[in-house]
């Protein structure tokens, strides 16, 4: 079976070789799969997606149109794809529920640092030769409170790490997981209790019309006056004008990010010496306490291998006629919590 790949990125095609074990004839895509771009899937049954894709119904309904039958999305996210249309046009979708917690949850822990100790800042200092350190004061994180939105695999994980770090630990998710509570001592609260407790707020949910904005004007002036909030889950999960209104007032004291409300054709693309026709963005990277890294907490070597090896055992499933266990297609159920931590309803991001 061939396989096209959209949105094929130059460092990932080593690792989509390496787990391609059946030789099964590949081909990359630069461009992202869009209702102008579907014609580079005829001729293929399979093709494999990334979060930049347009999976809408009239993309969706072009490609069965032209014979595709499987899609292989490469993330855990699948918010850009109409599953429902998928499963009336008898297109099956699978996605990568589990390819690195420790991936995201350590970019957030490295947010926190280099916002909290001015790294950026004293980087470009000591390239001018600049050796001070007036603006460079930062905070022990040991004994801090850091509040957790969404605590499934990766809100667990970091829960792990800020323990080792001493810090007190509150949670905010639908599912609460007992073991988070014995092992770490974290303490479920309502979000109106964890934003007013926390210094740090890392935010870990899945987009879904309950999360979209769950972070809003309300909700940042419930929060501790100069929070550090993160966010490496998804972008629509704060409203941006909100957020730069909270660091204008300085309510929000620092903010550092992997993803962006409107990221969409902005990420994973170069507009060196181009200028950003996004105002909101444009106004985020004026503030010297905003750190915004552009959606690569995915982007190690062990999730990269494990994106490809689950995305290639997914069409060996189909290959062979079975349902992998990724599937998404005609059985998506938000609230199987199963799995206690694995699977919280807030966070399969």
């Amino acid at each position: 079976m061939n396989v096209l790949f959209f949105s094929a990125k130059d460092y990932e095609i080593p690792f989509l070789q390496a787990a391609n074990t059946s030789n099964r004839q590949l081909k990359y895509v630069r461009e992202p799969l869009s209702i102008e771009t579907v014609s580079k899937a005829k001729g293929f049954e399979t093709i494999s997606i990334f979060i930049s894709d347009d999976g809408s119904a009239p993309v969706l309904e072009a490609l069965f149109a032209i014979g595709v039958r499987f899609i292989a999305i490469r993330a855990v996210g699948y918010e850009h794809v109409d599953i429902k249309r998928a499963g009336e046009l008898g297109i099956s979708v699978v996605n990568v529920p589990d390819y690195s917690p420790f991936a995201i949850a350590e970019h957030a822990v490295a947010l926190m640092m280099a916002l909290n100790r001015n790294l950026v800042v004293a980087d470009k200092q000591v390239h001018q030769q600049n050796f001070t350190t007036d603006k460079l004061i930062g905070f022990d994180i040991k004994d801090k409170t850091i509040g957790i939105i969404g605590t499934g695999k990766i809100g667990s994980t970091l829960a792990k790490i800020m323990h080792g770090f001493g810090c007190k630990l509150l949670g905010y998710d639908i599912q609460h997981h007992k073991v988070l509570t014995e092992l770490y001592g974290l303490e479920y609260v309502s979000l109106e209790e964890l934003c007013n407790q926390s210094d740090i707020i890392s935010v870990h949910t899945c987009l879904t019309p309950e999360t979209k904005y769950i972070i809003n004007e309300a909700i940042i002036s419930k929060m501790k006056k100069g929070v550090m909030l993160i966010n490496t889950s998804r972008g629509g999960c704060i409203k941006t004008t909100d957020l730069l209104q909270g660091l204008e007032t300085g309510q929000i004291g620092y903010f550092g990010a992997d993803v962006y409300e409107k990221e969409k054709g902005i990420f994973f693309n170069d507009f060196t010496g181009k200028e950003l026709k996004d105002e909101l963005l444009k106004k985020l990277l004026t503030f010297d306490n905003v750190l915004i890294t552009p959606h690569q907490a995915f982007a190690t070597r062990e999730a990269l291998t494990n994106i490809a090896e689950t995305t290639f055992e997914s069409i060996q499933c189909w290959e062979e006629g079975r349902r992998s266990p990724c599937t998404l297609t005609k059985i998506i159920n938000l609230e199987d919590t199963s799995a206690p931590i694995e699977a919280a309803n807030l966070s399969h991001a």
